[in-house]
């Protein structure tokens, strides 16, 4: 903590060495206790795994990058490419997402991309420090593969030294802040979330991202509930031509710091000035791991029908899958009978 805390100095939600959601937030409600979130982890058998392998499509990446588009890796992890510039948010690519290689959620699918063949990129954000959007073997790999600077809430600039990252290639940002990248400007937005990587929480922030060319912007939600401040994002920086949010790992155990899929495409109406017809809408945060209780496409079935009831625009690419946010090819649901 004593190497977060000069970086922390002044900032409005750090409080006696934590920081803290701006709207009042449980990380479990009150039903939500260890008994009954054990008795649901012994009951789930095979509950949140697809009944079949998961397709990958191969993914293009152009010389130059495009207008508005997005390649979703899978879980978080994503190409944007907004005015010619690229940006990998929360890239992990370890087959756990655990302090162990041994146990903890285990991939369902391949990563569709070695890391050493993604092309390169302007920027790397990330949202948090929990292991499924911050992970240090694939911080590694792209301190040696990439050159692009690691912008990232106030905090986990403490766990990028620790690994080796240079210095120079740190930019830590409290909520509201921004920094020019090229001709980008990228801003730290407010989440309503929760961080730590052990039995220690909150010491570092956790974040969205918005991303704002000269043209076209898009906003990378990470990992984060429902929040009134989607609006306030929207208003003040909105609205957005390209949303990524968060659709899996809900839970009537977590309401507070997971949003559902309805409460997803609400969010994106949000943070496009109220206009649910505005931008496209990718979901993402699913597929990748088990992490809930809920059915492997649930998510994706839930947020397509919510988008349609309401107008909005959404694509579900497969996990190595390029989308042209401006021009979207024809949706295959390919997620169909995989759960």
């Amino acid at each position: 903590m004593s190497s977060i805390r000069p970086y922390a100095s002044g900032v409005a939600n750090y409080r006696n060495e934590r920081f803290h959601n701006s709207e009042p937030s449980s990380t479990f409600t009150p039903t939500g206790n260890q008994t009954s979130i054990l008795s649901s982890v012994l009951t789930r058998g095979r509950i949140g795994r697809p009944s079949a392998a998961i397709p990958l499509a191969t993914p293009l990446a152009p010389a130059d990058a495009g207008e508005l588009a997005v390649t979703w890796y899978g879980h978080a992890s994503a190409l944007i490419e907004i005015d010619g510039r690229r940006v990998l948010a929360d890239p992990v690519w370890s087959e756990r997402v655990s302090p162990s290689s041994l146990v903890g959620p285990a991939r369902l699918h391949p990563n569709p991309v070695a890391i050493e063949a993604l092309p390169q990129v302007d920027a790397i954000v990330v949202s948090h420090d929990h292991y499924d959007h911050l992970d240090q073997a694939t911080v590694a790999a792209l301190s040696e593969h990439q050159t692009a600077p690691f912008i990232v809430p106030i905090g986990l600039g403490a766990h990028l030294r620790g690994w080796g990252v240079d210095e120079s290639r740190i930019v830590e940002l409290d909520w509201g802040k921004s920094t020019s990248v090229a001709d980008l400007t990228i801003t730290c937005t407010e989440a309503r979330h929760f961080s730590g990587r052990g039995l220690v929480r909150n010491t570092t922030l956790w974040s969205s991202w918005s991303i704002v060319g000269p043209s076209r912007s898009a906003y990378f939600g990470g990992d984060t509930g429902y929040t009134s401040r989607f609006a306030d994002i929207g208003a003040e920086l909105g609205p957005y031509d390209l949303t990524l949010l968060p659709v899996g790992a809900y839970d009537e155990h977590w309401p507070d710091i997971h949003m559902n899929p309805e409460e997803a495409v609400r969010a994106h109406a949000d943070l496009c000035r109220g206009d649910a017809t505005h931008g496209l809408f990718i979901p993402i945060h699913w597929a990748t791991f088990n992490l809930a209780f809920h059915s492997w496409a649930e998510p994706v079935e839930r947020a397509t029908a919510a988008a349609a009831a309401v107008g909005t625009a959404v694509f579900v690419p497969m996990p190595g899958q390029r989308v042209d946010a401006l021009r979207p090819a024809g949706q295959e649901e390919w997620w169909a009978n995989l759960s």
